[in-house]
Order: structure tokens, then sequence, then C-alpha cells
């Protein structure tokens, strides 16, 4: 099994978010999708079955299913997604997926944020063992959850920092300190920097950073924001600020990273269909 993309739409609400998000696609043979829905008002369409989305519903799509998001921008929809290919061999969990469809949605409840924020980011490292470690994590949920279970219970660091991302995610467009968010958590800030490094493999501060800067490609990309008002949004302390932490991450200016998305666009979004 391999991870082919992970993806986490925070609070979709933008009229062209929601149209590239929300388009009804279908993957290919051997690709599945698995949706883990966080909040937000709307119905998910899986096949020929629509769905009410409630906060902590997992979906599995297989192959060729149909399937779309109709969220409204008045209560946004959070969610993650994720888009894997089973290999040969593994016949026993191509079946398991397909059972899965028909049973979903399984209500395993909003406590796997950082669960699957842990996949998103192994399941994309260049490392090999944590692209592995992430397929073992999922595939071992899976399996849990054709077992009637609600999925591997969470250890007390796994609790913590699931409300370190619940904070953090929550205050995407504003600001938050080290200090304030240790303070949050209840814990001291070089134990919370060492316990998050150890399990998200960066400093609790580069995540919040990156965070905003995945807020902000798709604001870039989404809305017709200047990228002083994107700044501004994001609660940067300035345009320079903003645009050099952005090119750190992206390796684009933010003018340049809206022109290429739009020659890269082109007229239609038609025919595209990556994972959403």
């Amino acid at each position: 099994m391999d991870i082919l993309d992970a993806v986490f739409v925070y609070q979709m609400k933008n009229k062209n978010e929601l149209r590239w998000h929300g388009r009804t696609h279908a993957h290919s043979e051997d690709e599945f999708e698995v949706h883990y829905f966080l909040g937000g008002d709307g119905e998910f369409i899986n096949g020929n079955t629509t769905y009410t989305i409630s906060p902590g519903a997992l979906f599995v799509s297989t192959p060729h299913t149909v399937h779309a998001i109709r969220a409204k921008a008045e209560d946004p929809v959070t969610y993650y997604a994720i888009l894997l290919k089973i290999g040969e061999g593994e016949e026993e969990l191509g079946n398991l997926l397909g059972e899965q469809e028909c049973h979903s949605p399984f209500h395993i409840g909003t406590n796997y944020r950082f669960f699957f924020e842990e996949i998103k980011e192994k399941g994309l490292s260049d490392s090999f063992s944590r692209r592995q470690s992430a397929c073992h994590q999922l595939c071992s949920l899976l399996f849990l959850l054709q077992d009637g279970s609600k999925g591997p219970s969470s250890d007390k660091e796994s609790r913590h920092l699931e409300r370190a991302l619940r904070i953090m995610q929550k205050n995407v467009m504003g600001t938050l300190t080290l200090t304030e968010l240790s303070r949050e958590l209840s814990l001291t800030e070089s134990y919370f920097i060492r316990l998050f490094s150890k399990r998200m493999n960066q400093t609790p501060m580069k995540y919040y950073m990156k965070l905003k800067i995945e807020a902000a490609s798709a604001l870039l990309t989404c809305t017709e924001l200047s990228v002083k008002e994107i700044a501004a949004r994001l609660s940067f302390s300035s345009e320079f600020h903003f645009s050099k932490q952005f090119k750190l991450k992206t390796g684009l200016a933010p003018t340049y990273y809206r022109r290429s998305y739009l020659q890269q666009l082109g007229p239609s979004l038609e025919g595209e269909e990556p994972n959403g």
C-alpha cells in the first residue's frame, strides 16, 4: 500500500475552494480515498448515496466510485483526505476497503486530528521508513474499524498533541506564541518542544507557520485578495514578513505562486482529478 496524497482542508468556504474540493470525481483502479470530517455543515456524496456530514465521520471511497463534498460557506467544512493505492498481494485489504465503503460512515469521534495529521506528515515524507509507518498506522485503524472498534486508543502524549493541533488550527488566522500554547496545555515549553518534535519531526512553531502558509496558499489561489490583505488576514506583522516566510516555505514569492497556479489551472477545472 502507498499513500499517494494527503490533504487537510480547514474551513472550506471560498466559492472557488468550494468548487474545487466539491467537484464530482472518482479515482483510478486500485486507488481508494478516506475522508475524515472534523466539522462543518454539508453533505458527502459517495456513489448513489448522499450523507449529511457530521463531526467525527469517516468515509471510504473505492476505485471508480463517484464522490463529492457539498459544503456550505456559512458553516465551513474541515476535513482530512487520504488517497491510497494498494498493490499486488494486497487483495485482502482491497476487499476490506470495499466492505467499508458499504458500511460508511464510521463515527469515530473528533479526537483523531493528531492521528490523521501524523499520517499526512509521514505519508508525504521523503523518508521511506516514515511513509511505511504512515501506511501501517492507517491499515491498523481500518482493520480495527472492521472489527467494530472505534480505532486505537490514544496515549497521554497523543492527547496533548491532539489538543495542541486543535488550538493551532483554530488560531491559524490569529497569533499564538509558544508560551501561550504551552500554558494552555499545562506543559513546560521545553517538554512540549521535545514531545512535538519527536512525533511530528518539526518544532511546534514551525508547524504553526506551516499552517499559516497553507492557509495563505488557499487564499492566493481561491480569492482575489491582495498579498497585503492576505498578510493582514493571517495576522503577519507586515507584508514583507509574510512574503519572506511564504517564499521560505514554498520557494516562490506569493505573487509568483498565484501566477504559477493560474497558469497551471488554465481556463477551467474540468478534467483534473487530484485528491480532495
